[in-house]
């Protein structure tokens, strides 16, 4: 169906100079767990609620592998005046390069304009410098303005990708994710077989015992991701990629089933093996969402089982799973280049969403 094997974004800027870690009117310092109530209370006066459980496991996640978080506080007098959290991406659809993902900051109301975001954002520069990685990244709301400020102040730039979004509607029908695909024709004579039409399928329809009796899922034995299905991921990935991404795998699995607070990744069979994975995070928490959102991190099928709608069977069981949970809505980011990726998305219900993708080297 498809290779996620898109190149990372290029920008035209030269890496920005970064101020010692020191320098301020604050002190900046690795994150501690002795640090969790304080961040939580002032995530809350910045979100206007609580996000404990979230801000708990990530600050968890980065005790158990300090080499793929970077979180950083900033003290002052009286203690804790900000925040900034950041992961390691080493892989997310084919990126060869390590880049830091800012996942979660926030200041003190009231110590806002003392630069407590310029020094955090100097100290994470400087880890990412330290650990081989070339670029940081995040994302915003288009309505955002302080966010999108702060992001221009620190010389970011908008990021040669796109995220796009799908509605879970409750799981709703949506003919170019879940329509069966008509009865494969046999080839004839080295012709093709024949392509879907998914807006035909849209508009035909048919009775709602045809529409929901028959589905793309039922192509395929999809079922939820473990931690035994490494391995096969592994063998999948070096056939997309031709590199051996073990740790990455090894870390993105881990994540998708022991940090997300729902496990909603998924794994596509051919005779009891894997040969299509879906890995993907439901959270309440990343990039200050307050709202319960999917986040899909890489889609990758088996080479030699191409064509046979093993993507559009682990999407449409995740949207039906997604629509059991009520989650609302999926996110995932397209890369410009990677035209087969956009057009799959597209067929598939996803359209542009709201928020925008930054980078800025370091």
């Amino acid at each position: 169906m498809m290779s996620p094997t898109t190149p990372p974004s290029q920008t035209g800027h030269a890496p920005h100079p970064a101020a010692p870690e020191g320098a301020g009117p604050f002190r900046v310092r690795a994150l501690a767990a002795s640090d969790l109530e304080a961040v939580v209370a002032i995530d809350a006066a910045v979100q206007g609620r609580t996000r404990r459980n979230y801000i708990e496991r990530r600050l968890a996640a980065a005790l158990r592998e300090p080499a793929l978080h970077a979180q950083f506080a900033a003290t002052g007098a009286e203690g804790v005046a900000g925040f900034m959290l950041a992961r390691v991406l080493a892989g997310e659809f084919g990126r060869t390069r390590r880049t830091l993902r800012l996942e979660m900051m926030g200041v003190r109301p009231e110590r806002r304009g003392a630069g407590a975001g310029h020094q955090l954002f100097e100290a994470l520069a400087a880890w990412a410098r330290r650990h081989d990685v070339t670029e940081v990244r995040s994302t915003a709301h288009w309505r955002d303005h302080d966010i999108l400020a702060f992001f221009d102040a620190l010389g970011f730039e908008l990021a040669a990708e796109q995220i796009v979004q799908g509605s879970v509607e409750g799981g709703a029908y949506h003919a170019g994710r879940d329509a069966a695909p008509p009865a494969a024709e046999e080839e004839d004579g080295g012709e093709p077989r024949r392509e879907i039409d998914y807006a035909r399928l849209e508009a035909e329809g048919g009775n709602d015992h045809d529409r929901h009796s028959r589905h793309a899922r039922d192509a395929a034995d999809v079922r939820t991701m473990t931690p035994a299905d490494l391995d096969a991921i592994v063998r999948i990935d070096r056939r997309l990629t031709g590199h051996d991404r073990r740790g990455y795998i090894a870390a993105r699995l881990d994540e998708a089933l022991a940090e997300s607070s729902v496990r909603v990744s998924l794994v596509a069979c051919s005779d009891g093996q894997p040969v299509g994975y879906l890995m993907a995070r439901a959270d309440l928490g990343d990039y200050g969402r307050t709202e319960p959102v999917a986040v899909i991190d890489t889609l990758g099928v088996d080479p030699g089982f191409e064509h046979r709608g093993l993507g559009r069977a682990l999407m449409s069981q995740l949207f039906a799973n997604l629509g059991a949970l009520r989650v609302e809505r999926v996110e995932t980011v397209a890369p410009f280049e990677d035209l087969p990726l956009r057009g799959f998305l597209a067929a598939t219900g996803f359209g542009p969403g709201q928020r925008l993708s930054f980078v800025r080297p370091v």
